[in-house]
């Protein structure tokens, strides 16, 4: 009888633990990494997430570049607004006088 590996054999990846509580926008950094890794949903994404953590403390990249590498696994990463256009209506000066001079006669001769 031969014995047959079960079908979620491959050794799960595990949570990096390099916190630095002294290097502060790492420690964020770590933060946010530990929040997207556990909410990660497959181990190609928490392969990346510890390969991009690993560099950021190993000053290979930037922490402008770790953000941008994850923002595609952060659940709470919302585009900036997109700002609408809208209308103004305008008037040139000489119309608002004549506007505001025949209101004025009206309320003058309406007593």
């Amino acid at each position: 009888m031969t014995e047959q590996a079960p079908k979620n054999s491959q050794p799960t990846t595990e949570k990096l633990l390099i916190d630095d509580l002294s290097n502060f926008p790492f420690h964020a950094a770590y933060i946010v990494y530990a929040e997207v890794f556990d909410s990660a949903s497959s181990d190609e994404e928490r392969l990346e997430l510890n390969k991009n953590i690993a560099d950021l403390k190993n000053n290979v990249i930037t922490s402008e570049t770790f953000y941008r590498n994850i923002s595609r696994y952060r659940k709470d990463f919302v585009p900036p607004p997109r700002y609408d256009r809208f209308t103004v209506q305008t008037q040139r000066k000489r119309d608002w006088r004549m506007k505001s001079q025949r209101q004025d006669r009206i309320r003058r001769h309406k007593k």
